[in-house]
């Protein structure tokens, strides 16, 4: 089962609104991808790589367009936790704001 957490679904509207400015179209394109490339999780949990910056085995993230989708596996389940865009700065407020889902 994958679950968005609040965190996570927060950066998807923040994305959203962010290429709404441009273009709705695209906004809901993006957004939709993500949405999708998230759905192999179900079944393939440990497809992503670990994240560098935390070095955990069961924090996880795979890639859509410049985006970095970071999840958690606990036990039968895949928790959604943040997106980041690949060209921003990892920091440890990041680090700790993914650790507490």
């Amino acid at each position: 089962m994958v679950i968005w957490a609040e965190p996570a679904k927060s950066d998807l509207r923040s994305i959203h609104d962010f290429i709404a400015s441009d273009s709705k179209y695209y906004a809901k394109k993006v957004v939709q991808d993500v949405i999708d490339r998230t759905n192999i999780l179900d079944e393939y949990p440990r497809i992503g790589r670990k994240v560098p910056e935390i070095g955990e085995e069961n924090i996880r993230e795979i890639f859509a367009y410049s985006y970095r989708i970071l999840y958690e596996i606990k036990k039968e389940t895949v928790y959604i936790i943040g997106i980041i865009h690949g060209r921003q700065n990892f920091t440890d407020t990041d680090l700790s704001r993914v650790k507490e889902v």
